[in-house]
């Protein structure tokens, strides 16, 4: 009964990690179609925002399928594009708050 149960809760965390695995995976693609919508939209190449949130979101839950799996490789690719990401996401919050601290003058003086 005991080898019975162990071998269900295998099977159960085995199905969770393929679950996680496709639902990053998931995340993480989406954001190249939410690029190609807003580009296509715009009639040139854009980056939105969302494309940097999804990454995080996507190359997050990627690195923690890495991590269960325990690749090295996997979550080495992983941490390294969440660093990429996370700094877009940093330069563009600065811009934003850089162009608000800049006067607007409606009169063009």
């Amino acid at each position: 009964m005991g080898d019975l149960l162990a071998i269900q809760h295998a099977d159960l965390l085995e199905n969770g990690l393929l679950a996680l695995g496709f639902i990053a995976q998931g995340l993480f693609s989406a954001r190249f179609l939410v690029q190609w919508i807003v580009s296509e939209r715009a009639g040139r190449s854009v980056v939105p925002i969302s494309f940097w949130f999804l990454s995080v979101a996507g190359g997050g839950l990627l690195l923690l399928y890495a991590v269960f799996r325990r690749d090295p490789v996997f979550i080495a690719g992983q941490a390294a594009g969440l660093v990429v990401y996370l700094r877009n996401l940093y330069l563009i919050y600065k811009e934003r708050l850089r162009q608000k601290a800049i006067p607007t003058n409606p009169r063009g003086r």
